[in-house]
């Protein structure tokens, strides 16, 4: 089952068990699916590669938006965001670790002979393909800076 079919699927059962919460953002989620399907020039279904992206990028938003509801002193809209934040992660890989990613950043320098900063845009982009879901964009290239210089 692709990780597109689950969604669809936690979506019927959310419905089913009335869990407004989880179905608001299984909805969004679906909807950006959606979305990205019909700028794709209407293909069926997305690898789960593209939707951890769409995932990814969703969580994001919600822990942008969660820090300015704090920031605001908004519990009320906190909660709703957490909640549908933490329904996002189920989807998601587990993040790697400070340490883990690293280690999988030194590893990939070292794969691809990197050794000079005219090299970062060759390590970024492998690196952001192989981390997807599972590190941060500027965490990334935080560490591959601090190798290369």
């Amino acid at each position: 089952m692709t990780l597109q079919d689950r969604i669809s699927a936690d979506m019927k059962e959310a419905m089913k068990a009335k869990d407004k919460v989880r179905l608001a953002a299984l909805r969004d989620i679906k909807s950006k699916i959606m979305l990205a399907l019909t700028e794709s020039g209407g293909q069926a279904t997305l690898d789960d590669a593209a939707v951890t992206k769409i995932l990814s990028k969703q969580l994001k938003q919600r822990e942008d938006t969660l820090a300015i509801y704090a920031e605001q002193n908004r519990d009320d809209l906190v909660a709703e965001e957490k909640a549908q934040a933490d329904v996002i992660r189920v989807y998601l890989p587990q993040p790697m670790g400070e340490d883990e990613l690293a280690q999988a950043v030194a590893s990939l320098i070292q794969e691809l002979g990197a050794s000079s900063m005219a090299d970062m845009g060759r390590v970024m982009g492998v690196a952001s393909s192989r981390f997807a879901g599972r590190a941060d964009g500027k965490a990334i290239s935080a560490l591959v800076r601090q190798h290369l210089c």
